[in-house]
């Protein structure tokens, strides 16, 4: 229930951006998929699920402040706007934290440090893929080089035949 009323109230952040609430959306489903595949533990899972769910919270701030919403501007405006946006939920500091590290680090491909941000890394590719017709073969060198879960690995190779 919890992720599912930071859901409705992403859906309201967003202001009618179909695009990103699409996004955000899709994103979601396939961590929500691949870490019970994985069988993340809950605390984890709660952690990946609400962050797959915010993980592009500055893109608008970033679209008006810079005129684009690149991953180094999101990660350096995400946690000023999670904080707030997500007092209201009562999370536990340590879910909390996690959180807000995955989003600050969801365009940044080394030092990955948990199953859960690789998860969400996983996640974001595939729907960033569909939606930016990236090449088969930039979706094999990403999937070879960065997708490390069986199931992330499963799906990306159903979803692009590779």
């Amino acid at each position: 229930m919890l992720t599912a009323k930071i859901t409705e109230k992403m859906i309201s952040f967003y202001e009618g951006s179909l695009h990103d609430i699409s996004h955000f959306m899709k994103v979601y489903a396939y961590a929500q998929t691949i870490g019970r595949l994985e069988g993340l533990d809950e605390k984890t899972q709660l952690a990946l699920e609400i962050s797959a769910v915010v993980h592009d919270i500055a893109c608008p701030l970033c679209r008006q402040k810079y005129g684009n919403a690149s991953g180094t501007h999101q990660e350096q405006e995400s946690e000023a706007l999670l904080l707030p946006f997500l007092e209201e939920f009562g999370l536990e500091k340590d879910i909390l934290d996690r959180i807000v590290y995955l989003v600050t680090h969801h365009h940044t491909y080394e030092n990955i440090d948990g199953v859960d941000y690789r998860i969400l890394l996983e996640a974001d590719y595939l729907v960033n893929a569909v939606e930016s017709g990236y090449s088969t073969e930039a979706i094999k060198t990403f999937v070879d080089t960065v997708f490390l879960t069986q199931s992330g690995l499963r799906i990306a190779k159903s979803m692009f035949g590779l």
